[in-house]
Formats: structure tokens, C-alpha cells, sequence
């Protein structure tokens, strides 16, 4: 048999068909399986790059934490010395408003006793 592009083939319409379908069917699952690659694998990259980004960040995060803690122990400390402070000034108050009070006492005697 003899095929050049004159030899006619004769097939029926519905193997036409079908055949025309499964190429199609199989294009596109081709299309579909390499599409779900491509997507994997920018999605590895991206989490690879993610993963890399919070490594080099971790020692920076680390001495972030140890800065808060520093400062926190020195704000309870200046919290503690406030409020002896406060206290003292409560302290003061009253021994004003006694030696006030023991002024006047005074110089009533003294009024008191220079009359006389």
C-alpha cells in the first residue's frame, strides 16, 4: 500500500469524533497536571523564601525580646523608687503642716509669755 497525500481514508464520523475528543481530553489534562506543578512548586519557593526570611530575622526578634525585658525590669525598678518617693512626700506634708502647727504654737508662747 502506497500513502501519499491523495490516499483517502475513510472512517466513520463517530470515530472522528471520538478521536478528536480524546485529544482534547488529553491536552487539557496535560494542561491541568502541569499547571498544579507550577503552582506547587512557586508555592515551595515562596515558602522556602518565607522559611529563609524568619531565619535571618530570628536573631533580631531575640534581641527585641531581651530589649523589652531589660526595659521592663528598669520600669519596675523607677515604679518602685516613685512610689517610695511619693511616700516621702507624703512624709514631707505632714511634718510641714506639724512644724507649721509648732510654729504658731511657738509664737503663742512667746506673745504669751512677753506680755507677762
Amino acid at each position: 500500500m502506497k500513502i501519499s497525500d491523495n490516499t483517502s481514508i475513510a472512517m466513520p464520523m463517530r470515530n472522528l469524533i471520538s478521536i478528536v475528543v480524546a485529544v482534547a481530553v488529553g491536552v487539557w489534562a496535560y494542561f491541568g497536571i502541569v499547571e498544579r506543578l507550577n503552582r506547587l512548586e512557586t508555592s515551595e519557593q515562596l515558602m522556602k523564601n518565607d522559611l529563609l526570611k524568619k531565619a535571618q530575622q530570628e536573631p533580631k526578634n531575640l534581641e527585641m525580646f531581651m530589649l523589652i525585658e531589660h526595659n521592663a525590669g528598669i520600669l519596675e525598678k523607677h515604679q518602685t523608687q516613685l512610689d517610695e518617693n511619693i511616700h516621702t512626700k507624703v512624709l514631707l506634708i505632714e511634718a510641714n503642716k506639724k512644724i507649721e502647727k509648732l510654729q504658731q504654737d511657738v509664737e503663742k508662747l512667746i506673745r504669751k509669755n512677753g506680755n507677762h
